[in-house]
């Protein structure tokens, strides 16, 4: 993703109305994610199919984001940021309105997939703008609020879905938005202003092929394992040709001065630690939204309003973690702080698989809790490391590649949590009671461990020079 080029400084109310308004729609995305999560399993009875199969809904979403964001970039440069910005909210809303009027699993996952391509440009774009528009003093406040949707989201998407799916039908899970967005477009109209286009550049449409090809063919497969959702030479032929779309797009990106995904920056072993295990770790915490509804509203037959309250324990513990991440770096530095939140993290992830019906709920929530708090801590060392040794003119395209690893991690996380679901249920199809949630969350919890090797070779001394730490 290009840097944005300067612009001329706002003054402190504008900055923030700017912030609060591009905000809105990272609002509207993360309360779409989280409360379509706690409406899982109700989504199941009314398409009349396996629960299993509903991680679809989640996936198709998280792949269109992970195939279109590295378009973001260019196309804010090339036609304006705010004109971009406020398409892709268009997008999206069109998308939210077409799942709410989905009848059938086929037509949900479609429309999943036109919200993730106007998702895939909201974020990535609202960064441009705020950071375009703020001066670099005020950008640590203008950015605070916003990232607030990123802390809010979680804790009131589930409750929110929670008394939707009590009083009303599902589809207003995705109506909600509607209102939200045309709100967001009104603000962004009024606060946000007109940008230049700054770039006659071509788009690199063979990188973004390849690549495309390459993610969606690997997540395709990876979803698809195990269900008899496809015959296994169809699996087995989608599977070579993603390999081999990769294999030419890394050809591709040696020659070409500009790819869409700069892979050379895995040379730096601060962004490769950071990259390769927050992927892992995406790969245990992302199967989490997909199994979590299942195991309290299926196996444990609880309300989607009563399972929202367990739910938002994670994220309540998010948002404690946040103002102790940056003292703990400055105390014991990256690498002592990144393996201890992921064996935590990975304890806590595993933790669901042994809830039974006898299980307090003050202990669940505790679990969730802690678990949140330790995944929070984990993922801001990951992010912030990621840029310690990255020249300044690189910041921008190891963004857009944190971003698409980030995403095929979620993606492949949710497949990998529903393949061992389904695998612990046996040939027979088994009822999903408790105890077949056990293999899964052991699995995820595994998963994120192969983290740790990363993050252990790291120099003691790593990333000392952003953390506040003297080095050893």
């Amino acid at each position: 993703m290009p840097e944005p080029a300067p612009s001329t400084p706002a003054s402190p109310l504008a900055t923030r109305l700017i912030a609060i308004a591009v905000a809105s729609a990272l609002f509207m995305e993360f309360i779409d994610s989280t409360a379509l999560s706690t409406a899982l399993p109700t989504l199941a009875r009314a398409f009349a199919v396996d629960p299993i199969h509903l991680k679809l809904a989640l996936t198709s979403y998280i792949l269109a984001l992970a195939v279109f964001t590295p378009a973001s970039g260019w196309a804010a440069e090339r036609y304006g940021s705010r004109r971009v910005f406020m398409a892709a909210m268009m997008v999206f809303l069109l998308g939210s309105a077409l799942c709410g009027l989905s009848r059938d699993l086929g037509s949900l996952v479609a429309s999943r997939i036109l919200q993730g391509m106007g998702g895939a440009m909201m974020t990535p774009v609202a960064r441009l703008i705020v950071v375009g528009s703020t001066p670099r003093e005020k950008l640590i406040t203008a950015m605070g609020w916003f990232t607030m949707p990123a802390l809010l989201g979680p804790l009131m998407g589930p409750p929110l879905a929670g008394l939707v799916l009590t009083v009303a039908d599902w589809p207003w899970i995705f109506y909600l938005n509607l209102p939200v967005g045309v709100l967001g477009l009104i603000a962004v109209m009024r606060f946000v202003p007109v940008g230049d286009r700054r770039t006659d550049a071509r788009f690199d449409w063979t990188g973004f092929l390849l690549s495309a090809a390459a993610v969606s063919g690997l997540v395709t497969v990876a979803e698809t394992a195990g269900l008899d959702l496809l015959p296994h030479l169809a699996q087995v032929t989608i599977l070579a040709a993603a390999l081999l779309a990769g294999w030419t797009y890394l050809r591709h990106a040696k020659r070409s001065p500009n790819p869409i995904l700069d892979l050379s920056l895995m040379r730096y072993p601060t962004y490769r630690a950071s990259l390769l295990g927050g992927t892992f770790v995406r790969l245990g915490v992302g199967a989490g939204p997909f199994l979590l509804p299942l195991l309290l509203q299926v196996a444990l037959s609880w309300t989607p309003l009563r399972a929202a309250l367990v739910t938002i324990a994670s994220g309540a513990g998010i948002l404690v973690a946040r103002p102790f991440a940056a003292w703990n770096l400055r105390r014991v530095g990256f690498r002592t702080a990144l393996a201890g939140a992921l064996t935590l993290t990975a304890i806590f992830t595993a933790a669901p698989g042994f809830f039974t019906a006898a299980t307090p709920v003050w202990l669940m929530i505790a679990l969730m809790t802690l678990g949140g708090f330790c995944r929070s801590n984990q993922f801001i060392a990951a992010n912030t490391i990621a840029y310690a040794d990255v020249p300044e003119g690189s910041v921008a395209a190891a963004s857009t590649l944190a971003a698409v690893a980030q995403q095929v991690g979620l993606a492949l996380g949710v497949s990998f949590g529903g393949a061992m679901l389904n695998l612990a249920r046996g040939a027979d199809g088994g009822a999903l009671t408790p105890d077949r949630f056990t293999l899964p969350y052991l699995a995820v919890g595994a998963v994120t461990m192969l983290a740790l090797p990363l993050y252990l070779a790291l120099d003691s001394d790593a990333g000392s020079n952003i953390s506040g730490r003297s080095k050893a």
